[in-house]
């Protein structure tokens, strides 16, 4: 049974940005935001409060957050992934925070530098405070269904991440195929275990589109009963631990097909593919989206 609505979680703003090799000016980023919220997007992540050190374009996360012109019914929300970032969200005024696991051992030394165990310990005070402040907290998975390092992910392990992110006080986990491995058969079964710990209606997915597979797999979630989608306009993104990964599925497509399925978004296709578009310009490079392309505006 195919839900009749799905939220798209917008990500093209931090995690799509947030590898791109040369900085991405200010007024782009804010102009994208902006323009998303115009075509009806309604959950965008805006940002991420991380060390400039380790993710350069992030460092102007917080003149982002003061910039935008917000409006009413869109969430704007930011990567979190401790205590002194959760701060920083709070005094920018962030609508929700996200913090990050992975299903890895071996992702998670190298993104994080610890393991996956310690990594859930160092969110206790983040979740804690967030709530303190009446902040939704969201939780990720990075890698399920497969890893640079490791190779094949048990769905066992996926399971147990996520609902120890659930248990923990995430209103909602997020499963990425981070490095976009996956395909239809995996993903279901995959999803199969995870929805023997979590219903469907506290996930969502978040798939790259390495290989190409990214609408097939979101397909298989949709009939799981799973209406919550993260994509990156233009296709934006990709994971600097994992070689080879191109970025994040693209909204233009995603909205493309849940429109010709009759699945409500509330996001008006032209305008979005105008604001991928848009950044594209400031990047200086051809959209990733199949759609944009097909439009040729």
């Amino acid at each position: 049974m195919l839900p009749k609505s799905v939220k798209i979680v917008e990500v093209g703003p931090r995690d799509g940005l947030q590898n791109e090799q040369g900085m991405v000016p200010l007024a782009a980023k804010i102009a994208l935001i902006e323009q998303l919220a115009d075509a009806g997007c309604t959950v965008i992540e805006t940002g991420s409060f991380v060390s400039p050190k380790w993710v350069p374009q992030m460092a102007d996360s917080t003149a982002v957050f003061q910039q935008i012109k917000r409006q009413n019914n869109v969430r704007y929300t930011a990567l979190t992934p401790n205590l002194r970032g959760l701060e920083a969200a709070i005094e920018a005024q962030a609508d929700e925070v996200a913090i990050f696991g992975a299903a890895s051992e071996a992702f998670s030394q190298k993104n994080i530098n610890c393991s996956i165990a310690e990594s859930l310990e160092r969110f206790l005070p983040v979740i804690e405070l967030a709530q303190k402040h009446q902040l939704p907290v969201r939780g990720y998975v990075s890698c399920v269904l497969g890893c640079p390092y490791e190779g094949h992910i048990a769905p066992e392990k996926v399971a147990q991440v996520s609902k120890q992110l659930i248990d923990m006080g995430c209103y909602e986990v997020s499963l990425g195929d981070t490095i976009g491995v996956g395909t239809p058969v995996k993903t279901q079964q995959m999803l199969n275990t995870v929805l023997n710990l979590i219903p469907e209606n506290k996930l969502a997915v978040h798939f790259h589109d390495t290989y190409g597979q990214a609408l097939a797999n979101i397909l298989i979630a949709l009939q799981q009963g799973i209406s919550v989608v993260d994509s990156a306009v233009s296709g934006l993104g990709g994971c600097p631990y994992a070689k080879g990964a191109s970025g994040n599925v693209a909204t233009e497509d995603l909205i493309y097909m849940l429109d010709g399925m009759n699945i409500k978004t509330g996001i008006d296709l032209t305008k979005l593919t105008h604001a991928g578009l848009n950044m594209m310009q400031s990047l200086g490079r051809r959209s990733n989206s199949k759609v944009a392309l097909a439009l040729n505006i």
